[in-house]
């Protein structure tokens, strides 16, 4: 049992539009424990964003008489969305960050021995959970989409980086009711309250952030833009300004392969380019544990229940 728990994992990363009301995450955490096979290994919230982020660990595997895959993280990640659901209304929602839905963003990635197809099925298992008992428009990314269309693809097709309330917030739902893009899963008609959510598979993926003392949000943007490989910068590296506070922007950074460019190197970059902007730069922040860190952290909870 200790094998077939180990030896295969995936770790599902679940983005949820709200970090302010501790009632409603409290009820998504206890839908969480209902299953002990699926463990939160890691919470990171951030009250300017108003956003939390949970990392989930399960084992996967497949039933040998229909090859099905199977994975306690299924279950766990559909209580906790109908637990958000219940406890969060996008139209009421604020924050810094932009979102698309109170359960934004579902990201799925294999650890141990599990390969990144397997990642991508059980996200499509998700998605299709999402889209039809839950009633949720679902767009597919990377691994789990037929042509590996990229998150950020989607993201700017649909408008996601774009502020609409107060130049640097997102407020409520910023689409139309019925989607100018049919999904991959569930209806083109939005539940507003709802809103929609982006779901995929993908290898293993840093988080970094990096703080400015400034609140000169262009020259952030044009930093982060020449940071990214979208703008000529670093390969595998996406960045965004984001409004943090009152006083300070970030720099958030999806390192896709941080065995190529690492947060070291994005930290050198940003740091050159913003002395000659004359900005101050802090030093940044993971936003997760490593991989390594996880399966450890995984391993040793379970073994504790």
């Amino acid at each position: 049992m200790a094998m077939k728990n180990y030896s295969k994992l995936i770790c599902c990363k679940i983005y949820i539009s709200e970090s302010r009301n501790t009632m409603a995450l409290e009820s998504i955490e206890r839908a969480a424990r209902l299953d002990r096979d699926a463990v939160i290994v890691n919470k990171f919230e951030d009250r300017a964003y108003n956003r939390v982020r949970y990392t989930l660990v399960s084992y996967i595997v497949h039933h040998n008489a229909t090859d099905m895959l199977y994975s306690p993280i299924r279950q766990t990640v559909q209580t906790m969305a109908e637990a958000a659901f219940a406890a969060v209304d996008l139209e009421t929602h604020l924050g810094a960050h932009p979102r698309f839905g109170v359960v934004d963003h579902i990201c799925f990635h294999p650890l141990a021995e599990a390969t990144v197809e397997e990642a991508a099925a059980m996200a499509k298992l998700v998605a299709s959970d999402m889209g039809n008992e839950l009633q949720v428009p679902v767009f597919l990314y990377e691994a789990a989409h037929p042509d590996n269309k990229a998150l950020d693809a989607i993201r700017r097709e649909l408008g996601y980086y774009r502020p609409n309330f107060m130049g640097s917030q997102w407020a409520g739902w910023a689409l139309p009711d019925i989607l100018p893009i049919a999904p991959d899963e569930g209806s083109v008609n939005v539940n507003r309250a709802r809103g929609i959510a982006v779901i995929g598979a993908s290898p293993w993926i840093d988080t970094f952030n990096i703080p400015f003392l400034s609140t000169d949000i262009a020259t952030v943007k044009r930093i982060a833009r020449s940071v990214s490989a979208r703008g000529g910068g670093l390969p595998s590296v996406q960045a965004l300004a984001l409004v943090h506070g009152d006083d300070s922007i970030e720099i958030a950074c999806m390192l896709l392969d941080s065995k190529q460019v690492g947060a070291d190197q994005v930290q050198a970059r940003v740091e050159l380019i913003a002395a000659q902007e004359g900005l101050e730069v802090e030093k940044g922040y993971f936003t997760d544990f490593s991989q390594d860190m996880i399966v450890e952290r995984y391993i040793r909870l379970v073994s504790i229940d």
